[in-house]
């Protein structure tokens, strides 16, 4: 992934790849997917706060996420300012990906086709986040 100077957490690709087990730094760094459907927080539904698997930025409460049926985590709105918006033409498509807004972390793409008021669908890696329980 491109080096952006926004972000307030910087580190090499080096430093990433040491404190990232292989499949995060895939999906962090590289803007990798997991498969569908074998992402450890798909079928997760316990009350708490996810948080960016690289720099630990809250960034989607679980009072936020639902069942797509997609095969990823996914959530109908993220933490105000928690995530940075950006145009995505790959794969023949125009998507757009998110991105943690404090260290540039690829989490995924949000999508307007959501069930609830808010009309949107954050498709969210397992590997790009980790949980942390309210209790």
């Amino acid at each position: 992934m491109k080096k952006n100077d926004n972000y307030p957490i910087q580190k090499s690709e080096e430093e990433w790849q040491k404190i990232l087990d292989p499949e995060a730094f895939r999906v962090l760094r590289e803007a990798g997917t997991e498969y569908p459907h074998t992402g450890v927080y798909n079928n997760h539904f316990e009350k708490g706060v996810y948080h960016c698997k690289g720099c630990g930025q809250a960034l989607y409460q679980s009072s936020h996420k639902f069942d797509s049926g997609c095969g990823w985590p996914s959530y109908d709105a993220s933490i105000p300012g928690a995530i940075e918006y950006k145009e995505d033409r790959s794969h023949g498509m125009l998507r757009t990906e998110i991105l943690c807004a404090n260290c540039g972390g690829h989490q995924g793409h949000v999508f307007n086709d959501g069930p609830s008021s808010t009309g949107m669908r954050y498709c969210v890696n397992s590997a790009a986040i980790d949980f942390k329980s309210e209790d």
